[in-house]
């Protein structure tokens, strides 16, 4: 699984990034998160507010910081 945060660095985003970490860690899965700042790709997706997370190239949030329980909820789906 390829798991993409979206943002410029903000606490929010750096925040995501954290819980999405914990939630894969918590879930014992193998993912990729990775934390993407480049304005262009997050346009690409259509993202207008950050943060933002990316499942599997699909965009399942923005402009939300999510809970590690609320982001193991959308991987477990």
């Amino acid at each position: 699984m390829k798991i993409e945060i979206l943002g410029m660095g903000c606490p929010k985003c750096k925040q995501l990034t954290s819980n999405a970490e914990t939630a894969v860690k918590e879930l014992n899965i193998q993912a990729e998160v990775l934390k993407v700042a480049d304005m262009d790709k997050i346009t690409q997706y259509g993202v207008m507010m950050t943060p933002a997370l990316v499942l599997d190239g699909k965009v399942v949030s923005s402009g939300k910081l999510l809970s590690t329980e609320e982001i193991k909820n959308l991987i477990a789906r």
